[in-house]
């Protein structure tokens, strides 16, 4: 799983946090829907996030021995250092 870019607007300002962000994944790992269940505080640093696990394949969650769909609350972080 790919690591977001830090958007360059957000890194000029020297914004920083922690965006959680639910992610209701199909049978087969592919994210259905991607949602902020939390914000940064940053509107870039969030839609940063969204693109990046939209691109994230899961393993799917498992009930008798079969993959079904699930949902997992993912925190993606961005800092500075």
């Amino acid at each position: 799983m790919p690591a977001p870019e830090y958007p360059v607007a957000a890194a000029r300002r020297g914004a920083s946090g922690t965006v959680v962000v639910r992610v209701e994944v199909g049978a087969d790992g592919v994210p259905v829907d991607v949602s902020v269940a939390q914000r940064s505080g940053s509107r870039d640093l969030d839609r940063a996030a969204l693109r990046a696990v939209r691109q994230w394949r899961f393993k799917p969650a498992q009930r008798d021995g079969q993959a079904v769909a699930g949902s997992v609350d993912v925190p993606v972080e961005f800092n500075l250092r």
